[in-house]
């Protein structure tokens, strides 16, 4: 049994980790959620490891809370933790992190994530990691095979961020800030198979942080095409436009749809509405200083159902992103039959498909480009329907959860067959009785 390893169609049972999985805005938490659903339609059995803000799962996947220190909660980001709450020797490495300057959640969780399974080895196939990549990952790896998915290289994230940056102080602090990178770059080189979402984040983990080509595989992300689709009973809203801000981070481009707004505002009656929650900051600040208070609606803590009822009611869904390593939002809005602005950031092209026909496509970080863009889509009712429509049919065509869960599971065949984790397999005793 040992050098044949597993039946090939044999139900799977998995830990899947992810240290943040919040719930309705940001991929970790999307992905977690629909992905670890569909993989229970398959067949397989799923246990997530979560650390705050926790997932909304679907009730057929068990969830096991790993609480971290929650410095960097929604409502108090950067929190200072009193001494009695420092409990376990992971706290500890959390706090000492924090201090020094540096995000301490992947290294953090990643330690609390192996003290939970390397006991319970017998008890799962095979781990799956959402972009944690921290050391503690390499220990589960040596004692239950792992895979890992990385959405795309936070190498990005960290050279914007310093280039805005205007001190060099500043630059400092973002630097110490993303320094877990460098971990992130040694844990995936030594993982034996990482799942990537598209060809162009393959291609910048490779050039960034020196993941060997052969050890990664692409997996496009999905969508739910029964829950995304167009609702044609509800009336768009003239000049309505909807974005999604799962932070404000300079990755996301937001700063550029205000300024495009606030142009587009000088000749027409435009309003937005923005998925996530205002928070203080640069973009908030600029939303002040451009006088758009007014015109913005902030929205967050909504179901998947009001969400696709908002992309009913706007004209235009925009993405204004610098970087994106795939982009839930855009295939979310092209799903429900909502025409797309999107920038050509990062993978966002490969993902829109092409200017005119599928999306209205313009230069990342220009609000000059993404005013026209929006402009050429308010203009024209024709152009609109004619995108919609080509944009949910360019993802019915190439992204579904299921479809996703069936390549994932490809590469979780593919790892549990190489020959040193067929000997982990037969160690925890997961092959007995399983012929």
């Amino acid at each position: 049994m040992s050098s044949a390893g597993l039946p090939p169609d044999a139900p799977l049972t998995l830990a899947y980790l992810t240290y943040r999985g919040k719930p309705h805005v940001g991929g970790q938490g999307v992905y977690t959620r629909h992905l670890t659903k569909a993989l229970v339609d398959l067949g397989h059995t799923v246990e997530v490891l979560g650390g705050q803000p926790y997932p909304v799962l679907d009730e057929r996947v068990a969830m096991t809370e790993l609480p971290s220190l929650d410095t960097f909660n929604e409502y108090f980001p950067g929190r200072l933790p009193g001494f009695w709450e420092l409990k376990t020797r992971e706290d500890l490495l959390e706090i000492g992190q924090f201090l020094t300057g540096t995000f301490p959640e992947p290294l953090a969780f990643s330690a609390r994530a192996a003290r939970n399974l390397v006991p319970r080895s017998r008890q799962f196939d095979l781990v799956h990691d959402n972009q944690c990549l921290g050391y503690g990952i390499r220990k589960i790896n040596e004692n239950i095979p792992t895979i890992v998915t990385l959405h795309h290289p936070i190498t990005r994230d960290r050279e914007l961020e310093i280039n805005q940056a205007k001190t060099r102080l500043k630059r400092f602090s973002v630097g110490r800030w993303y320094s877990f990178v460098k971990m992130q770059g040694r844990v995936a080189s030594s993982m034996p198979r990482i799942v990537v979402v598209s060809q162009n984040s393959i291609d910048d983990i490779h050039n960034d942080m020196g993941v060997a080509y052969d050890r990664m595989r692409l997996v496009p992300v999905g969508v739910d095409p029964d829950l995304f689709r167009p609702l044609p009973d509800v009336a768009r809203t003239p000049g309505r436009l909807i974005t999604t801000a799962s932070a404000d981070v300079a990755i996301k481009g937001l700063p550029f749809l205000l300024e495009a707004m606030a142009k587009l505002r000088t000749e027409r009656d435009v309003t937005l509405t923005i998925i996530g929650k205002p928070r203080p900051g640069n973009s908030m600040d600029l939303i002040d200083s451009l006088g758009l208070a007014a015109h913005i609606d902030f929205v967050s803590g909504v179901s998947d159902e009001r969400i696709v009822e908002l992309y009913a009611e706007s004209e235009l869904a925009v993405v204004p992103s610098l970087y994106e390593g795939f982009s839930l939002p855009a295939i979310e809005a092209m799903c429900s039959g909502t025409p797309l602005v999107a920038t050509d950031g990062g993978a966002l092209p490969e993902v829109t498909g092409a200017d005119g026909d599928t999306v209205l496509q313009c230069a990342a970080g220009d609000a000059d480009a993404l005013a026209v863009a929006i402009g050429r889509g308010l203009d024209n009712a024709e152009l609109r329907a004619r995108i919609g429509a080509a944009g949910r049919a360019r993802v019915i065509d190439r992204w579904t959860w299921r479809r996703c869960a069936e390549l994932t599971v490809d590469q979780y065949r593919e790892v549990l067959a190489m020959p040193e984790n067929v000997a982990k397999l037969e160690r925890n005793g997961r092959l007995a009785g399983r012929s």
